[in-house]
């Protein structure tokens, strides 16, 4: 499984890069924080695969990285998607590093 740091991920931001980020938490856990992206909940991200990107990363985070290691084995499983990403400690990570 490709996964990205919270670092790396920052740097692609910074430099404008092309990529889709998605938050496979709950509605109410994208509502108090988040670091952008659409809102797909792990319950839902099978059924919605069509909104996912197949052209450029796909990058999936959750808070701890485990939800979005589960939503992309689920992906990859059904569908020939080759181009996601898991967001390694998810938004604890990104909290830790840069606050929020």
């Amino acid at each position: 499984m490709n996964s990205i740091t919270v670092l790396a991920l920052k740097e692609k931001i910074d430099k404008a890069e092309k990529f889709q980020l998605v938050d496979v938490r709950e509605p109410e856990e994208h509502d108090t924080f988040n670091i952008g992206g659409a809102l797909i909940p792990l319950n839902e991200i099978a059924q919605q695969y069509e909104k996912l990107a197949t052209d450029i990363p796909v990058v999936i985070y959750c808070r701890k990285g485990i939800r979005s290691q589960i939503a992309i084995q689920r992906l990859q499983e059904k569908y020939p998607f080759t181009n996601l990403v898991n967001l390694i400690g998810g938004t604890e990570a990104w909290k830790k590093q840069f606050g929020g």
